[in-house]
């Protein structure tokens, strides 16, 4: 492969990703996408030797080879897991040798942009740590305890309007059907002992007027004003029934998304706020993967050429 490619590491239907590659393609920067979950080692072959510059060598996707030493940049999307391909101990041992062993490589690319390194994603997707650095950098956060003590929990939710959120968005079916977890009001007298069960993440609830969804690439921010039909807590759930706006990001918010970006070693960032009737901007959380697409179209908003600027030149304009 000619010149110096950008590697997109994303499962096999990320229509988000489509998009990004569509506008790379239009700029002619070399593209080359795959699984490592799934694509390594049947379709993926790696040769890399290490050198006083770190490494080099060749990854090859089909007949398709990109050299590791000038890799531009590493958009990781949404890859799958490595799993093993057989359920005994070699399986297992072949699968955490595949994960260490490429995807140790991509994470340590010379001179390659990362959007965003992997290890930076996953330490920026724990709720507790994005909680407390959104407060030490002045942004509002609701009041927020992490429990299994149920008597605590009725205390909280006793002392003010509250609500329960899952501290992770991972996949939870219901009669063998995927489903959503939304953010959703509690009140004490629905708390159970089964609070014992597992932490949960219980926040005072924000009198909203709307939320916005912020998006974060580079130095660059995009703000979209999300409405819901009156009643309903947690937007996600009534896509069908949103309308949203462009609007401008106060300075001050700006400026700390920034900063929590450079605090965590990102280059993106999804962030929610509710925003209240007096126009006060609360934070509730960062996705740093998170969904944008739809909303550039609902919103007006040039997300995708952000991110290729991003991808091809290291900037954004």
């Amino acid at each position: 492969m000619d010149g110096h490619p950008v590697l997109v590491t994303t499962a096999y239907e990320d229509p988000t990703a489509d998009i990004v590659i569509t506008e790379l393609n239009r700029r002619r920067v070399p593209v080359l996408r795959f699984d490592p979950g799934k694509d390594f080692p049947q379709r993926v072959a790696l040769t890399a030797a290490l050198g006083a510059d770190g490494w080099t060598g060749a990854l090859a996707v089909g007949d398709r080879t990109a050299d590791l030493a000038h890799v531009r940049a590493l958009y990781h999307r949404r890859p799958s897991a490595y799993h093993p391909e057989s359920n005994d101990q070699a399986g297992r041992f072949a699968a955490q040798e595949n994960r260490r062993g490429l995807g140790g490589v991509l994470a340590d690319l010379p001179g390659c942009l990362y959007l965003s390194h992997p290890q930076a994603i996953a330490r920026a997707e724990c709720k507790p740590t994005q909680l407390a650095l959104a407060a030490r950098l002045g942004l509002l956060v609701p009041a927020t305890l992490i429990t299994n003590n149920t008597a605590e929990a009725k205390a909280f939710a006793a002392a003010q309007p509250a609500i329960y959120k899952p501290l992770h968005a991972g996949a939870y079916n219901v009669d063998g059907e995927p489903a959503g977890i939304w953010a959703a009001s509690v009140e004490a007298g629905e708390i159970t002992d089964a609070v014992s069960r597992c932490a949960h993440l219980f926040q005072t609830q924000v009198p909203k007027a709307g939320d916005v969804r912020a998006v974060v690439v580079g130095n660059r921010v995009f703000c979209a004003l999300i409405t819901a039909p009156p009643g309903v807590l947690d937007w996600r759930s009534e896509y069908r029934h949103l309308t949203y706006e462009p609007v401008d990001c106060p300075e001050p918010i700006r400026t700390a998304l920034l900063a929590f970006l450079a605090e965590l070693g990102l280059n993106f960032g999804a962030f929610d706020f509710a925003v209240t009737p007096a126009g006060e901007w609360w934070f509730l959380e960062c996705n740093p993967n998170g969904q944008w697409a739809w909303l550039e179209h609902a919103a007006n908003l040039p997300i995708t050429r952000a991110i290729a600027d991003l991808l091809e030149n290291g900037v954004t304009e």
